[in-house]
């Protein structure tokens, strides 16, 4: 599985662009703001069907101009393969697989296994829950796909109970609506993330002992907003219902839902200590390269394929141990990195591939 062509017209700040990738190691080099990470946003875009930096859809399309295009051509399932999405400045957005526009955005995630670490996201042991809930929620939308319809289905639903919690006269009939639809996708959000956390839990432990030379033991523990330990989904979806039931009068109160899986969090501890709260720089970040790395092992044990990795600038946040484990760890994966310099000692780790110069949205040089 590679990406092996992309093309961009009005895109960010590219006007048009084609180019083609190595199906080993992609290197673009460049200033800041010349538009290294715009070009992996539009690889991840197409693989993901949204941004990893905005959610506002219409700020992808190059200013002044009425839409944007991003199309990919992939190799998978021992055939090449397009993915093109299409934004109008109205933030609508068309997608097409091999030429055949589709309506169910899952159907675009079953087809390329993608995964991005950042800077940010050495952050994502100290940082607000928000961060956590993204990590869990984005991996388990590529392994598990009719996740991606529950999350959105809920978070559609939470908007419409928030909203209505805001005028005036609330009818608790028109309430206890969108409170059972809530409890239907939201019991499946809880049960998912909670497989999936006892299931990254187990890998991350092992990664993390390599790492740390074995000197910690990492664990990471479900912190759900709702009680998860049923024997069924219906116990889950019943219990859900009840606790909205019961926190009526404080949301109504406070005109928002404060029950729920959008309340949850994940405590990551290193032999009993809680890395949010007493973790060493050191800890953090070694504690967020073993999720990322348990990232890259679960889709190939789940879905038998390595994934594409996309570095955005992130070898220069770490030191040279954790930069040493790092590509070590990423042997057969397809990789696009971006940086402003990288060090001979380590583009000589790396697998062949191709090195790009990037400057203003064009790239000038191919190495």
């Amino acid at each position: 599985m590679y990406i092996k062509e992309i093309e961009l017209k009005d895109f960010r700040n590219y006007k048009e662009l084609r180019v083609s990738f190595s199906d080993k190691v992609n290197i673009f080099l460049g200033n800041n703001a010349q538009g290294k990470t715009n070009l992996l946003e539009g690889i991840y875009l197409n693989a993901m069907a949204k941004s990893f930096k905005t959610s506002k859809d219409k700020e992808l399309i190059r200013f002044g101009e009425e839409f944007c295009k991003i199309k990919t051509i992939a190799f998978f399932d021992d055939d090449e393969h397009s993915t093109e999405i299409v934004i109008n400045k109205e933030g609508k957005k068309g997608v097409k697989l091999d030429g055949i526009k589709i309506n169910r955005t899952s159907e675009l995630l079953e087809r390329i296994f993608i995964i991005i670490f950042s800077p940010e996201d050495l952050k994502i042991v100290k940082d607000e829950p928000e961060k956590r809930r993204k990590f869990i929620d984005r991996e388990l939308c590529q392994i598990k796909p009719g996740y991606y319809n529950d999350l959105n289905n809920y978070k559609r639903v939470l908007k419409q109970r928030n909203s209505y919690l805001k005028e005036e006269n609330i009818d608790t009939y028109i309430l206890d609506i969108w409170d059972h639809e809530l409890a239907i996708y939201g019991s499946k959000v809880i049960s998912r993330r909670n497989e999936f956390i006892k299931r990254i839990n187990e890998i991350s432990k092992e990664i993390h002992k390599n790492i740390s030379g074995g000197k910690e033991n990492l664990e990471l523990t479900y912190e759900p907003n709702v009680i998860t330990e049923f024997d069924s989904l219906n116990e889950l979806e019943k219990y859900f219902y009840n606790k909205l039931v019961e926190s009526r009068n404080d949301d109504i109160r406070n005109r928002t839902t404060g029950k729920g899986p959008h309340k949850d969090d994940l405590k990551i501890s290193a032999d009993g200590i809680d890395l949010r709260k007493y973790g060493s720089q050191g800890q953090q970040r070694t504690a967020a390269l073993s999720l990322k790395l348990s990232e890259i092992k679960l889709i190939e044990e789940e879905m038998g394929e390595k994934p594409i990795l996309l570095l955005d600038d992130v070898l220069s946040e770490l030191d040279n141990d954790r930069q040493n484990f790092l590509i070590h760890s990423l042997g057969g994966n397809q990789l696009f990195i971006t940086t402003t310099d990288i060090s001979g000692k380590v583009a000589r780790q790396l697998p062949e591939g191709k090195v790009f110069k990037i400057t203003s949205g064009e790239i000038d040089i191919e190495i």
